[in-house]
């Protein structure tokens, strides 16, 4: 368990914004009444780490802005808590891969310099296990990128975690980017570039995996960085998907939010912001060429996650199952323990699914046990 406790954070992560990120994020918005302190404190920070920024830009135009990325990336997609953490974490034992870890996450500026210092405070600092849903946590594992994102342009959807009560304009600008201007799209692809040649050259992989809930939204952005990228889409019982998000976007805000929004509020949006992105994800699935999307239910991957991730490789036509067998294995061994949160579904959980997922319910044939 690290020094502090992850909702009593006295500051959030935009400590590890760039000056321009945190101002492009926060100016004219509204800071609640009681997250002053933290926005302040959070802002002097950021301030001071901005000023070393420059160091990894001058190494960074150096060594990798001209490189290419020789193989099309790997995209796991899906609605928060459909198991793509998961399939992420299994996908990243072979060696191949290359991935944004949780310190990249944060400090996205300080990666090709000062590394074993910022990491190890880090580390100290950070609980070593997600308090949402028990899974391992550590600054060296892989990560969705968004968070990343967030503290490197100001256009990201997890925005929304420091300022809930734009969620839905985000979710429209940032997340599904149908609102998005043309300066925000070439930042989007500009940004995303970097991130992925940064996390190629750190964890020394030669194809970039993945894992980024909001880019189920920006599938059509994606194709056309990456015409030949390749998708893994994850469906989850819809049921269980809004009892987990709603608990883990609950308690993920608590410690990052600069202002208030209620239970109603958060839950209406969570209800819109799912029917939003799946409704942008199959409009835009139809652009991705034939033999480069497999479609699975995350129930038939815990089943035999083994078998299930050879499919993947074999449909996707991904290199290197057989090197990476051995190490998959082993992982989905030690993992034979573990104990996911269990969900018992309210009354009042089914009949809000029902009225405002029914279409996901019919179309993947998930009934209610």
């Amino acid at each position: 368990m690290g020094v502090l406790e992850f909702q009593k954070l006295p500051v959030n992560t935009l400590v590890g914004a760039d000056w321009k990120t945190f101002k492009g994020i926060t100016q004219g918005q509204t800071i609640g009444k009681g997250y002053k302190t933290k926005y302040q404190l959070t802002k002097a920070i950021c301030w001071l780490l901005s000023s070393l920024k420059p160091i990894q830009d001058r190494r960074y135009n150096k060594r990798l802005k001209d490189q290419a990325i020789n193989m099309e990336p790997v995209f796991i997609l899906g609605h928060w808590r459909s198991g793509t953490t998961f399939v992420h974490n299994v996908l990243a034992h072979d060696k191949h891969f290359g991935y944004t870890t949780t310190y990249q996450t944060v400090f996205p500026h300080m990666m090709m310099w000062g590394q074993p210092m910022f990491k190890k405070t880090m580390a100290w600092l950070m609980p070593d296990k997600r308090p949402t849903d028990n899974m391992e946590l550590n600054v060296d594992l892989p990560q969705e990128e968004e968070f990343a994102l967030s503290n490197m342009m100001p256009c990201s959807y997890y925005d929304f975690w420091f300022l809930p009560q734009n969620m839905l304009e985000y979710c429209d600008r940032f997340l599904t980017m149908k609102t998005a201007t043309p300066e925000e799209h070439r930042m989007f692809r500009e940004t995303f570039l970097k991130l992925i040649k940064i996390s190629l050259w750190n964890t020394q992989g030669s194809q970039f995996l993945s894992k980024n809930p909001p880019h189920t939204g920006k599938v059509k952005e994606i194709l056309e960085m990456f015409p030949n990228a390749k998708f893994i889409y994850l469906m989850r019982n819809p049921y269980t998907v809004f009892e987990s998000t709603r608990s883990f976007f609950t308690n993920t805000i608590i410690p990052l939010q600069l202002q208030k929004i209620s239970p109603e509020e958060l839950e209406k949006n969570i209800l819109e912001v799912y029917t939003r992105l799946y409704r942008k994800y199959e409009e835009d699935k139809k652009l991705i060429p034939a033999g480069n999307l497999i479609e699975i239910k995350f129930e038939d991957f815990e089943a035999d996650a083994l078998a299930m991730t050879e499919k993947i490789y074999r449909t996707l036509a991904i290199p290197g199952f057989e090197a990476a067998k051995a190490d998959i294995a082993a992982y989905l061994d030690k993992k034979k323990g573990y104990k996911k949160n269990a969900y018992k579904y309210e009354t009042r959980t089914v009949e809000l699914v029902e009225k405002h997922w029914d279409y996901a319910l019919k179309q993947w044939d998930y009934k209610l046990e």
